[in-house]
């Protein structure tokens, strides 16, 4: 894919993504995909978004910035929600959360095939408070 044909399949897994479709979210990540300090593969990355999802039900991400170079993009994202489930062993709070998130994909084929990134600390932390 050329630069400007990756800022369109981001936006489309974004889309995706903020639709909570887990069948076409699936669609942009290959089976095998390697996610670093996390368990690998598309079954493991999905299990993490449902759980995301069932406790974020309004869980959104905006895109602040996306920078494409060969097989890489790197983006910087915004995600926020309403804690209303529990959420890694932490019981529904009614609180909104807002985090900054960074991550570096390599996509081959139009799948991500790895993925390095900011972890939930920062939501943790929110959501501890």
């Amino acid at each position: 894919m050329e630069s400007w044909e990756v800022h369109g399949w981001f936006g489309d897994y974004l889309d995706a993504l903020n639709r909570h479709d887990l069948a076409a979210i699936r669609e942009f990540v290959d089976e095998r995909v390697k996610r670093a300090h996390l368990p690998g593969g598309v079954e493991a990355w999905i299990a993490d978004l449902a759980t995301l999802f069932e406790a974020f039900p309004d869980w959104r991400w905006r895109r602040i910035q996306l920078v494409v170079e060969d097989d890489r993009i790197a983006a910087h994202l915004r995600g926020s929600g309403t804690h209303v489930g529990e959420f890694r062993g932490i019981p529904a709070k009614r609180a909104h959360a807002n985090v900054a998130e960074f991550g570096i994909y390599r996509v081959a084929n139009g799948r991500i095939t790895e993925y390095t990134g900011s972890t939930d600390d920062e939501l943790l932390a929110q959501l501890r408070r």
